[in-house]
C-alpha cells in the first residue's frame, strides 16, 4: 500500500474519532454555560492536557524544533522561558483566578478583568477586539500549518489543504462548543507528548548519541547567545525568557483553569500541567538538535520535525505523526475559534434569549471564515506569526489579570489604559526593527502595563470583596 494511502487512513480515523468526540460533547451542551466553559465541571486530566495543548499549537513541534534547527544552542532559552510560565500559571494563577472568577460569576478572562464598573463595557469592547484581531491571525497560523502539512504529504494544493483543516475544525467545536474542545484537547495533546518523548530517542540514536550532537552544535551555530555579545546578548536572554510573560493572559488558557470542578482537581491538575510542556519543548528542542547532523542546512526548518519522521518510522507511524502534528494544529486553533467566538456572543451580549446557543455557533464560523481568508491571503511562518499575537494577548490581559487575583481592586480607567498599552506596544514594537531576542515586542509592553495597572490599584480590604473603587490620588 502506497504510504500516502496509510497516511490517509489513519488520518480519516483519527478525524472520526474526533467527530464522533463532537456529537457526545453536543448532549452535554445544554446552554452558553456549558458551550464556553463547560458548566465548571472539568477533571484535572482534561482540564491539564486541553490547557497545555491548546496553548502550544503547531508552534510547539513544527516551531520549536525548527528553531532549534536554525538558532542551535541558543533555542535553549525556549524551555525555561515556556516551562516558568506554566509552573508560574498553575501553582499561582490558577488556584486564584478559579476563585475570584466564581466571585465574579463570570465565564471569560474578559468578563474577570472588566470589573462591575462604568469601564466594564468599554474593557469588554477593547478586550474583544483584541481577542478577535490577535487569534484571527493566530488561527491563520493554525490553518496555514494544517495545510502545509497535508501538503507535504498529499498530491494537493496549500489552498485545498486549509480549508479541508478548517472545515474539519468548525465542526466539532460547533457540535460540541467547550467539552468538545476540551476533550479533543486531551486526546490531542497525550498523542503529542507520546510523539515528543519517543521520536527524540530514535533521533539521538540515529545521529550518533549525545556526544556526537554536542558536538556539531559547537562546531556550528554553537552559542548560547546567539550571534550577540555584551548588552545585545543580556537583551537576546532577556527576550527570550519573555515568552513566558505571555502564559497568564492567554484566554483560552485561563478559561480551563475557571473551568476546572473543584481544590482537588486543580492540585493534580496542577501536576500533569507542568510535566506535559517539560516532555513535549525537551523533545521538540532535541529533534531540531538532531536535525542539524541528520537534515541537510537548507532545508525547511518548519518541516524538519516531519523530514525525520519520515526517514525513521514506517509509513503507519509516520501517519500518526502526521496526524499529532495536526493535532496540535487543531488543539489551538478549536479553543481559539470558542474564546473568540464567546467574545461576540457574550461578552458583547450579542447572543441572547433563546437563540443564544445558535448565534453563538454562528459568531464560531464567523471567526473561522476571517481565520481563513487571512490564511489563504496573507501567510506567514508560523513561529513569527504565533509569538507575535502570543505576545499581544498577552501584555493586554496578564498584567491586569495578576493584580486582580493578587487582591488588588484596580480602577476602570488604568485597567483599560494598562490593556491598550500593552496590546498597542506590542504591534507598534512589532512593526519595527527585530531588537535582539525580541526583547522589546515581549517584554516591554508587558512591563509597562503591569506598573500602570499597580499605579491604578489598591488592595482590598475585605477578601473576596468584588466592589470598585476609586484609583489613589
Amino acid at each position: 500500500m502506497a504510504r500516502e494511502w496509510i497516511i490517509l487512513i489513519t488520518l480519516v480515523v483519527y478525524k472520526l474519532v474526533l467527530v464522533w468526540i463532537g456529537l457526545w460533547a453536543s448532549r452535554r451542551t445544554q446552554d452558553s454555560s456549558d458551550f464556553f466553559i463547560g458548566g465548571k465541571q472539568l477533571g484535572p486530566w482534561v482540564a491539564a492536557v486541553s490547557a497545555s495543548a491548546s496553548a502550544s499549537s503547531a508552534w510547539s513541534l513544527l516551531g520549536v524544533s525548527g528553531a532549534a534547527f536554525t538558532m542551535g544552542l541558543s533555542a535553549i532559552w525556549i524551555f525555561p522561558a515556556v516551562v516558568l510560565g506554566y509552573i508560574f500559571n498553575w501553582y499561582w494563577l490558577a488556584p486564584r483566578v478559579r476563585r475570584y472568577a466564581n466571585q465574579q460569576e463570570a465565564i471569560t478572562l474578559s468578563e474577570v478583568v472588566a470589573g462591575k464598573d462604568q469601564w466594564r463595557k468599554a474593557i469588554l469592547g477593547f478586550a474583544s477586539f483584541a481577542i478577535v484581531f490577535s487569534f484571527a491571525f493566530y488561527i491563520a497560523a493554525q490553518f496555514q500549518a494544517a495545510g502545509s502539512t497535508f501538503a507535504a504529504n498529499f498530491d494537493v494544493s496549500i489552498t485545498e489543504a486549509i480549508v479541508t483543516g478548517a472545515v474539519i475544525i468548525l465542526v466539532y467545536t460547533l457540535l460540541g462548543g467547550f467539552w468538545a474542545v476540551s476533550v479533543t484537547d486531551t486526546l490531542q495533546g497525550l498523542l503529542m507528548a507520546a510523539i515528543a518523548f519517543l521520536l527524540p530517542i530514535l533521533a539521538v540514536t540515529q545521529a550518533g548519541g549525545p556526544s556526537v550532537i554536542y558536538q556539531s552544535l559547537i562546531s556550528n551555530g554553537g552559542e548560547l547567545y546567539g550571534n550577540f555579545a555584551g548588552a545585545s546578548a543580556i537583551g537576546f536572554v532577556v527576550g527570550m525568557l519573555g515568552i513566558g510573560l505571555g502564559n497568564p493572559g492567554q484566554p483560552h488558557v485561563v478559561n480551563r483553569f475557571m473551568a476546572l470542578r473543584d481544590d482537588k482537581a486543580l492540585k493534580s491538575a496542577a501536576r500533569i500541567g507542568v510535566a506535559w510542556p517539560v516532555i513535549v519543548f525537551a523533545g521538540m528542542l532535541t529533534v531540531g538538535w538532531c536535525a542539524r547532523v541528520l537534515i541537510p542546512t537548507d532545508a525547511n526548518a518548519e518541516q524538519v520535525m516531519l523530514a525525520l519522521t519520515e526517514m525513521l518510522f514506517h509509513p503507519v507511524v509516520a501517519g500518526i505523526i502526521v496526524a499529532a502534528v495536526l493535532s496540535a494544529i487543531m488543539s489551538t486553533a478549536d479553543s481559539q475559534l470558542l474564546v473568540s467566538a464567546a467574545c461576540l456572543a457574550q461578552d458583547l451580549q450579542l447572543a441572547k434569549g433563546r437563540n443564544a446557543l445558535t448565534l453563538s455557533r454562528l459568531a464560531v464560523v464567523a471567526m473561522c471564515v476571517l481565520a481563513l481568508v487571512i490564511a489563504l491571503f496573507a501567510p506567514e511562518a508560523i513561529f513569527s506569526r504565533v509569538l507575535f499575537a502570543w505576545a499581544a494577548i498577552g501584555s493586554a490581559f496578564a498584567p491586569v489579570l495578576i493584580w486582580l487575583v493578587a487582591g488588588y481592586q484596580i480602577d476602570g480607567r488604568y485597567r483599560l489604559a494598562a490593556m491598550m498599552l500593552g496590546f498597542g506596544l506590542t504591534i507598534v514594537f512589532n512593526w519595527q526593527a527585530n531588537a535582539p531576542g525580541d526583547v522589546l515586542e515581549r517584554v516591554l509592553p508587558f512591563v509597562v502595563a503591569l506598573v500602570v495597572a499597580r499605579i491604578g490599584a489598591v488592595k482590598r480590604a475585605e477578601k473576596g470583596s468584588g466592589a470598585e473603587v476609586s484609583a489613589p490620588r
